[in-house]
């Protein structure tokens, strides 16, 4: 099934382009860390000619535990991701909670991301909408496929209608989550481009006592069944050194396995694509 396509920079989502990669930390930790990450990436994806959107959160509003890291601090955090852009000339993708917090985020960031836990948040999806930037739903871990149409119907309201929309992992018992590659075809019908979240799908959500667990091992497997299925972009949380991530740790993907998971990923992608 066919998507509208989502543009932003240079960048063209949707179907009969090429796999886009959102890619970068959890969260903002340090200027330096996060500056060489970006610039790895950014070189990485240049070798395969791949587009490419930053991801770091200025903020991690939902923690298991208060002894979870939030921020360095809003304002700096958004800071060091304009550098980000304005250096590497990458987009910016970052979370936004609450409608407060918009009109900053959006000053810096090409596209709003919609927490999982927020997706049916009708203010903040439309506050996000108004503000014209590319908003990224991510879609509930207790939500239906199908059920994403009412977000999407949330932010289309306000006349935006540069949407993805994210699989980010279904709750399956306790601390557990499932991907239902049947999924990314569901929310596709809706005809925006579709996002695969390899990296939070591997989470064991709450289960480390007080923080997630993860299952990094499932992120090759994940993306490539993803592009198999039909995906428009990837979304990997990659971090130089994971267990030393002051957020989701256990389920980052090691900076340096980027390129070898792009390799396997983009030949698939290109075939399923060609066929669409």
């Amino acid at each position: 099934m066919k998507t509208t396509t989502v543009s932003l920079s240079n960048i063209h989502i949707g179907s009969g382009h090429p796999l886009t990669l959102i890619a970068g930390p959890c969260v903002v930790e340090n200027r330096d860390m996060i500056l060489q990450t970006a610039e790895r990436i950014r070189t990485i994806c240049e070798r395969h000619s791949t587009p490419v959107i930053f991801k770091s959160s200025y903020k991690k509003a939902n923690r298991t535990s208060m002894s979870g890291f939030i921020s360095i601090g809003m304002d700096e955090a958004l800071k060091i991701l304009q550098e980000v852009k304005t250096t590497f000339g990458m987009p910016i993708l970052t979370d936004i909670h609450t409608e407060g917090e918009v009109a900053a985020a959006a000053q810096v960031a090409d596209v709003l991301q919609i927490p999982a836990f927020l997706c049916r948040q009708t203010d903040l999806l439309i506050a996000a909408g108004k503000t014209g930037r590319v908003v990224n739903i991510k879609k509930g871990q207790f939500l239906a496929p199908q059920d994403i149409q009412h977000p999407i119907e949330k932010v289309a309201s306000t006349g935006n209608t540069n949407i993805l929309v994210t699989e980010r992992g279904t709750s399956f018992g306790y601390h557990n989550l499932v991907v239902d590659m049947r999924g990314l075809v569901m929310m596709r019908k809706f005809g925006y481009p579709v996002v695969l979240d390899a990296t939070h799908s591997v989470q064991l959500p709450s289960g480390e006592s007080g923080r997630s667990g993860g299952q990094p091992e499932f992120i090759f497997p994940l993306s490539r069944a993803g592009a198999a299925v039909g995906i428009d972009a990837l979304f990997v949380e990659t971090h130089p050194e994971p267990a030393k991530a002051l957020s989701d740790a256990a389920s980052q993907l090691p900076l340096d396995q980027l390129e070898t998971l792009l390799r396997q990923v983009l030949p698939i992608h290109a075939t399923v694509n060609a066929t669409v």
